[in-house]
């Protein structure tokens, strides 16, 4: 069986975060998700479970962070090419995302980052093929 991850996010909207996830062309795996809980598709193997915080809250004994004023986690994902960087953060400044942190251009490493609605940062990284492989 293929390994798979699977994050786990609170969220204080769920109808707003799925809002926000569907403009950046994300869906849903209905199958694993209910009226406190959505199961955002990333790829085949890995997903984001946007969780109330209610709900959230009977996972953990901690405290939920306020992400608004600490960060709990950089969740990073692929792209394919730094048009398609440009591409996602730029929709998802435009579908209600905030600013995280500044670009990042090592020419061979291109990466933008932003931060959802509940103020999660996301960061989208192009590296180079060639680059990755001479490391080898």
């Amino acid at each position: 069986m293929t390994q798979m991850i699977f994050v786990n996010l609170p969220v204080k909207d769920l109808e707003r975060t799925k809002g926000f996830f569907g403009k950046l062309g994300f869906s849903f795996n209905p199958q694993f998700s209910d009226e406190t809980t959505a199961c955002l598709v990333i790829s085949d193997t890995i997903f984001a479970m946007l969780i109330t915080e209610p709900r959230f809250k009977e996972f953990t004994k901690k405290e939920i962070a306020d992400a608004s004023k600490t960060t709990e986690a950089i969740i990073a994902l692929s792209a394919e090419s730094r048009v398609e960087v440009d591409e996602l953060a730029d929709t998802a400044l435009a579908s209600g995302g905030s600013p995280a942190n500044e670009p990042m251009d090592h020419g061979f490493m291109y990466g933008r980052s932003f931060q959802d609605p509940d103020h999660h940062i996301w960061e989208v990284v192009w590296m180079d093929p060639a680059a990755v492989q001479s490391q080898d």
